[in-house]
């Protein structure tokens, strides 16, 4: 049996990405955008600013909402010397305003103003589904799996919410979710927060002005982490949990 397990071992060799602070993905995955306001020009900018579906640009201030962006890169297109996507996937936040990029102002992922304590060492998640299109939900599943390995962090997904320490929304939050997921939330024993994971959850994307979309749950509670991206990578959603609970 033991003999078994270790020539296994040596088959598949170590499969988890060893350090995933470190991790570089490749040059065409579209994170944190970067804003130059050099040579802009006003009629392209308006013209980037119409082809955004989700209203994330902002022509009066030249700044992307990260909260609202999908990421399609459409924008860049347009004007490719003012708008850039980098590789950088540390876009989380702690603050809803900190998600607003700015032009000529290199984004860097704050640190909060006070870890969650409690959760130090471990944090168990309760996942809600609030409408969602299941891509951020397949991207959740994936730091489960032997790649990334988010239990390895204590970071784990439980069924109970009376087995949790935080309750993580994806999706806008339909009519129809919107007095479950506030019962969920109250399940949860104290002390307890919310994580946003994904422009859905954050801002309701590309539903928002949808008569279907109820928010009520967002704006009466707190919420402790942002994480933007249509949908946000493995490694965007364990690091920023990781940073929320002070794990290093």
């Amino acid at each position: 049996m033991i003999r078994s397990a270790i020539k296994i071992f040596f088959q598949h060799k170590r499969q988890a990405i060893k350090n995933l602070d470190e991790t570089v993905l490749p040059p065409n995955f579209k994170g944190a955008p970067v804003l130059i306001s050099k040579g802009l020009d006003k009629i392209k900018l308006q013209e980037a600013r119409d082809i955004c579906p989700t209203d994330a640009i902002s022509a009066k201030e030249f700044s992307l909402d990260m909260g609202k962006c999908l990421f399609c890169g459409e924008c860049a297109k347009i004007i490719p010397d003012n708008i850039q996507f980098t590789n950088n996937w540390k876009t989380w936040s702690f603050k809803r305003n900190e998600l607003i990029v700015r032009a000529d102002t290199h984004y860097n992922k704050p640190l909060p103003e006070q870890q969650l304590k409690f959760f130090k060492k471990a944090i168990k998640l309760r996942s809600v589904s609030a409408g969602g299109d299941n891509a951020t939900e397949m991207e959740l599943n994936a730091t489960t799996n032997v790649n990334f390995d988010a239990a390895r962090y204590g970071i784990e997904f439980v069924a109970s919410p009376r087995h949790a320490d935080a309750i993580i929304v994806t999706g806008p939050i339909t009519q129809n979710m919107c007095r479950e997921i506030q019962s969920t939330f109250d399940a949860i024993p104290n002390p307890k927060t919310i994580i946003l994971a994904g422009t859905d959850a954050i801002s309701g994307g590309l539903f928002n002005n949808s008569p279907a979309i109820n928010r009520k749950f967002i704006t009466e509670n707190h919420t402790s982490l942002f994480i933007p991206g249509n949908p946000p990578h493995p490694l965007t959603i364990i690091c920023a949990v990781k940073q929320l609970i002070g794990k290093k």
